[in-house]
This record gives structure tokens, sequence and C-alpha cells, in this order.
């Protein structure tokens, strides 16, 4: 059984359709990459997963459970985090605030901060920093901080190397390596070096549509699919 399952999934945004009978397997375990095009609908299959956005018709399990219709907050509390590309953090907070507020009751397992700190040394040394002050880099440290503060057996992440420093795309994709040994990330990116860094399997969107989906050492092999669905040598 896949871990999430996207099955035959339309999103609307007002009057007009984003997804177009979306269907998806996620396994568990490792980093699942979600590519394509900018606005072929890959931020909007995330926000659907999250409840952010329903999708009709069309249904969305997680570990065999239906959670189509359940609202955001219950489908966090079911595992499942969010790393919106705009980040999510809270600017006028500190660090320590920010983290605080995305524990379940408002206290720290140590063993969880002991690990975020060694994956994000940056954020111990402001920690009592505001967030706003921080690098582009260490906010979306921070980003990913908070959605592992609790225990996830799977996190949505929305572009997380856009406008950073390749030292600091670098250090991500091994805190992503670390944290994938044991929580799912599916990933949404258009640095297609990052994902292929990363990835063990793949899917590409295109239009709304899923255009192909394998694993990333294929897709890897095969320039002529990656320059028709992604346009990379253009």
């Amino acid at each position: 059984m896949s871990l999430l399952s996207l099955n035959a999934m339309k999103t609307s945004i007002g009057q007009y359709a984003v997804l177009h009978d979306v269907s998806l397997e996620v396994p568990e375990g490792g980093v699942f990459v979600l590519l394509g095009r900018n606005g072929a609908g890959k931020t909007t299959t995330l926000r659907s997963i999250m409840g952010l956005w329903k999708p009709s018709p069309g249904s969305i399990q997680f570990r065999g459970q239906d959670i189509t219709d359940l609202h955001t907050a219950d489908i966090a509390r079911m595992g499942i985090a969010f790393v919106p590309e705009n980040m999510g953090i809270f600017g006028g907070l500190t660090v320590e605030e920010n983290l605080i507020l995305a524990t379940a009751n408002g206290k720290f397992n140590q063993t969880r901060l002991k690990r975020i700190y060694e994956l994000f040394p940056a954020l111990e040394q402001f920690w009592t920093k505001q967030a706003w002050s921080l690098s582009g880099g260490q906010k979306q440290m921070l980003a990913v901080a908070r959605a592992i503060i609790e225990p996830r057996e799977l996190i949505l992440i929305d572009e997380p190397t856009k406008g950073l420093a390749p030292s600091i795309i670098d250090a991500m994709a091994e805190a992503f390596r670390e944290i994938s040994q044991s929580t799912t990330i599916l990933l949404v990116e258009q640095n297609f070096e990052f994902a292929k860094s990363l990835g063990r399997d793949m899917a590409v969107i295109d239009d709304g549509r899923i255009a192909h989906a394998g694993t990333m050492a294929d897709f890897s092999a095969d320039k002529s699919l990656q320059d028709r669905l992604l346009s990379l040598s253009a």
C-alpha cells in the first residue's frame, strides 16, 4: 500500500480547473519529487493534499484512509506537514517562538530539538533572533524545522531552494537526506539537479495532468524526455 494516493483528482480555483484527473502513488520512505514547469499545477497538488483547496471529483488517501474532506488541522494531526513556498514562518517572532507554535502542546521534545540543532546549527545560534532578521536560507531552515519539531510521517515541501545560494542548497540537500531516513518527503522543486540528487521516485505534472511517473534514475537518464517535459535545454 502506498503512503499517499491521489485518485482522479480535479481541483478548481474559482471557475478555473487547475488539476485534471490527477492520480499519483507516493510510496513510503525516501524523497518523492514532483516536477513540472511553472504553472503546471505542482503547488495546487500540495495544497489539495493539505485540504487548503478541495478536489472535486477525486479522492486523497493517506495510509488507506480517505482524507479528502478533512480540515487542514485534522490532516496535520494525522502526521502530514506542509512547508509552503512562502515558508509560512512568523517574522515578528523569534526562532524559539516559531518552533514553540509548531509543537503540539507548547513544549519541546529535547531529543527532537537536538536533532534540529544538528541539522540546522544556525537555528541554535540565532535562537532568540526574530525570524525577519534571518537570511533567506536560515528562514528556509526554520520553515523545515517547524515541520519536523513534531513526529511526522509525510512532509510536503514546496520549492525550498528558490533564491538560495549554492552552499545553502547543498546544506539543505544533506538535511533532506537525513530527514528522509525516517520521514517521507514529497518535494516540489524546479532545480532539477537538486531534485535529481535526492529523489528516488518522481512524477512530472504538465498542464494539470500527470505526464510521466517512474524512478528518478530512469528519468535522469532520458535527456529527450527531460527536454520534452521540462524544457531543460531551453
